[in-house]
């Protein structure tokens, strides 16, 4: 298999957790202000990177909100995943490539209707972030599926995520790690904000990169320096050392992080 041939595709999830961004935005978090808009700002920049790296590479985009996940790109009416056709909705006349253009409309307008229509009466905390990684997988396995003869796709997926973690999702999540661990899929992680002790694993299982940004305005720096490589092309290059990973696992009872748990041998046996 040459290296011509082989297309790589890269999933990003990005968390638009509007509890979390609303305290980013005015300072709250105790991190540097930073709005959801720049933050999108700077996914279509990395976003456009990552496809002119090769005409074979391949985009997707997941907005991992608080009650559901969407994608922002491509729009569910674009079918499937092999060809991308360049509309009138791409910019035209300012000497951007068309696909730029395509790419960072439908990002923006698909979070803006996420933004306005999109929100529940409720608003939570934390982020639905295993249903967004299995939205990735499931994606990606249909991409394999449409794969022509002789070409090969190399899949990654991308966290980008602020909120904190929900130990409730702890068994989805690592059921969802465990899947693209064994279909051989690296899980990146860049955190905005506090720790995610849940992503540190999904990386390290995997093998991926897990990034706690010292700094959200240098997110475009991050992004490209660390995550626009792809993952065989990462032992040449000076990269972060890997954190110590937290794998403590969450109780099944209240769902609460443990350092020590006990299993009984007896199924109905309840401490």
């Amino acid at each position: 298999m040459t290296e011509s041939s082989v297309s790589s595709q890269l999933i990003i999830i990005v968390d638009t957790n509007p509890v979390w961004w609303g305290q980013a935005d005015t300072g709250e978090s105790g991190q540097n202000q930073m709005s959801l808009a720049q933050c999108l700002e700077c996914l279509m920049v990395f976003s456009n990177s990552h496809l002119m790296m090769s005409h074979r590479n391949k985009l997707a985009v997941i907005a991992a909100h608080t009650d559901k996940s969407i994608f922002l790109y491509p729009k569910k009416d674009q079918g499937g995943t092999s060809a991308i056709n360049i509309s009138e909705e791409a910019d035209q006349g300012d000497g951007k490539y068309e696909l730029f253009g395509l790419v960072n409309n439908q990002i923006k307008n698909q979070a803006r209707e996420l933004v306005i229509n999109g929100g529940s009466s409720l608003l939570y905390p934390d982020t639905v972030l295993a249903g967004a990684l299995a939205m990735a997988l499931c994606y990606i396995h249909r991409s394999e599926k449409e794969v022509g003869p002789g070409e090969q796709l190399s899949s990654r997926v991308l966290i980008i995520k602020g909120s904190e973690d929900n130990p409730e999702q702890y068994m989805n999540l690592m059921n969802a790690v465990f899947t693209a661990q064994k279909q051989n899929i690296v899980v990146d992680a860049c955190v905005l904000d506090n720790d995610s002790g849940l992503l540190q694993q999904a990386c390290d299982i995997t093998g991926g990169i897990y990034l706690k940004i010292p700094q959200v305005s240098g997110l475009l720096q991050y992004l490209l320096w660390i995550f626009l490589p792809d993952p065989t092309e990462r032992h040449k290059l000076t990269l972060p050392p890997k954190a110590q990973v937290d794998y403590r696992a969450a109780c099944f009872c209240h769902r609460n992080l443990i350092d020590i748990g006990y299993q009984s041998s007896i199924p109905s046996f309840v401490a």
